[in-house]
């Protein structure tokens, strides 16, 4: 398969600082990929690069079967996360001048800006300026520049920042429609849960170096979950439970108990055993969200305690907040 957006030992330094270190990646055609990493962590300078604002200091990069993005600059969508909107000029002249620069014809831009408006629900944004709106508007304004032209890559760097829940929910449904439609999409979130509701194929960039890149499913064959959960039909004997082999702990709250599982102890048969031991309403086994893995890693590359706490409380003020224990075991 072609591949929309090849990087070959990609590096960048700004002063004394590493920002992006032996970047290899492939993203074939049609691919929707998910660039994860807390603040700070390469995302953005290595979008940059991919689209030619800034210059690797060594590697190679090819996008769209060329050696630099401005030579198919009309092919591609690019959502900042710097967003920029001409404030002193009205939506619909905005959109139109943005649809003009990508090669639209006039005849229909109005109407194709129009249908746009009414989809993101701002029908009436049109002959407003781009200062009068909420900065979630203002974002899907932006949003509608970045597609208007049915662009072949389109690349979005924090595109739910700042959005409500509802908007947050429609732009989901706008990126997925674009890649049925057969576009190339990569976003970059330090929002892992949107990455893991979006995407077919996830990049784990920490500290400027690639540490994950699998699907999804890959992902999930690889990390076996480590608790089992569930809500007892009755008073629940802990002691039964935690003598079965395999549980470290438990864990209750609000009707809920959580086993922690030993590594490598099978999950399925823990919940056998447990829905053998006491009457439950509801078992499952949780698998381990993209959260837990990148901290399993994070922590896992520390290589002593302090190291490991600095590194996960630097990524929990990055908005990377754990929700399993991150023991790094």
């Amino acid at each position: 398969m072609t591949n929309a957006i090849s990087l070959t030992k990609i590096n960048k330094r700004f002063g004394t600082k590493l920002a992006v270190i032996d970047l290899d990646l492939a993203i074939p055609q049609g691919a929707l990929i998910g660039l994860i990493g807390p603040n700070g962590a390469g995302k953005t300078t290595s979008i940059r690069m991919i689209m030619s604002i800034i210059f690797p200091d060594s590697g190679g990069i090819e996008v769209l079967g060329k050696q630099s993005a401005v030579e198919s600059k009309d092919r591609i969508g690019y959502l900042p996360e710097e967003r920029g909107l001409y404030k002193k000029m009205k939506v619909g002249d905005f959109l139109t001048y943005v649809g003009r620069l990508k090669g639209l014809d006039g005849a229909g831009l109005e109407r194709k800006v129009r249908d746009w408006l009414e989809r993101v629900a701002l029908p009436d944004c049109y002959r407003k300026k781009c200062e009068e709106l909420s900065k979630g508007m203002q974002q899907k304004v932006q949003f509608i520049a970045s597609v208007l032209h049915e662009p072949d890559l389109l690349i979005l760097d924090e595109p739910f920042s700042g959005l409500d829940p509802v908007n947050a929910r429609l732009l989901r449904g706008l990126v997925d429609e674009q890649h049925k439609r057969g576009c190339t999409l990569i976003f970059s979130t330090h929002q892992m849960s949107q990455a893991e509701a979006l995407c077919d194929r996830v990049v784990m960039i920490h500290q400027g170096r690639k540490v994950l890149d699998n699907t999804l499913g890959e992902i999930h064959a690889r990390y076996t979950p480590r608790e089992v959960r569930f809500e007892p039909a009755g008073d629940l004997d802990e002691s039964r439970i935690s003598a079965i082999a395999g549980v470290a702990r438990l864990e209750r709250s609000n009707g809920t108990v959580w086993a922690h599982l030993d590594a490598d102890t099978p999950s399925e048969r823990v919940l056998q055993q447990i829905a053998a031991s006491t009457p439950v309403r509801k078992i499952e086994v949780v698998r381990p969200t993209l959260e837990d893995v990148f901290i399993g890693i994070v922590a896992g590359s520390a290589k002593t305690p302090e190291e490991r706490a600095e590194l996960l409380a630097l990524m929990r003020a990055s908005g990377v907040k754990p929700s399993t224990d991150a023991s790094g075991d």
